[in-house]
């Protein structure tokens, strides 16, 4: 049922100020097996240096997603968006028809611990827009939330695709039951901690593709975070 995809299987970048991991083939990490997966085109599990970061730089016809785990990270665009991201908040940047932005580190002290998800849109060359939200921990606390999807709602942002995207915290007893809607395809991606799903144990950077419907049982936890992609049933993004 599961086709995981171990932490310890993905790409590995190390730029000093930047390490990151690579999910999927990206920059100078390429496996033709590890091409995305449906409209998912990239998770990188990045670690920024202190008062470090990626300088301003241009992206077309992709949404992008910043989910920060540790650290704060800051944010600037050619739209004149400006802001800094915390633990809880979801940045989504549509590029559309292009756009320049840049990220940092906003702390000189601490490092920026966050994942960077990109979903191929179902329209292109449309006006770019960004968008940010809070979700309190006590919203994802044992249970899984909503936070983007391509209507959007209250505490869930609106994508350019026929995606959803959950969040979960998950720790001791705390469990929950995730359906798995017929003729869609899931994946899970483990942010941090271990959890058990369906009986396998998932640690830190593990995933898993789902292609069956179903029912996904969360147990089993220690401090773990979990996100969820319900999407559509083709195997890897087409650009």
């Amino acid at each position: 049922m599961f086709d995981m995809r171990l932490a310890a299987d993905r790409g590995v970048a190390n730029h000093g100020w930047l390490k990151s991991h690579h999910t999927f083939s990206f920059a100078n990490y390429w496996d033709p097996k590890q091409v995305g997966f449906s409209d998912l085109l990239v998770i990188n599990d990045d670690t920024v240096a202190p008062a470090k970061g990626f300088g301003t730089h241009p992206h077309r016809n992709m949404e992008i997603i910043s989910y920060v785990l540790d650290g704060a990270l800051e944010h600037k665009d050619s739209m004149g968006t400006g802001s800094v991201i915390i633990p809880g908040d979801i940045q989504l940047m549509s590029a559309g028809s292009g756009i320049a932005h840049s990220e940092f580190n906003h702390s000189h002290h601490e490092q920026v611990h966050f994942l960077q998800i990109w979903v191929v849109p179902n329209e292109v060359n449309t006006a770019s827009s960004y968008q940010q939200v809070h979700i309190h921990p006590d919203d994802k606390r044992g249970k899984l939330h909503l936070m983007i999807s391509a209507q959007g709602g209250e505490k869930t942002l609106a994508i350019k695709q026929d995606i959803n995207i959950y969040a979960g915290l998950f720790d001791g007893e705390e469990t929950t039951e995730y359906t798995m809607p017929e003729h869609r395809y899931t994946y899970v991606h483990v942010a941090r901690g271990s959890i058990e799903i369906n009986g396998k144990i998932f640690h830190a950077g593990d995933a898993a593709r789902i292609r069956e419907a179903g029912k996904l049982s969360l147990t089993h936890a220690s401090n773990a975070e979990v996100l969820i992609f319900d999407m559509r049933p083709i195997e890897t993004p087409s650009m």
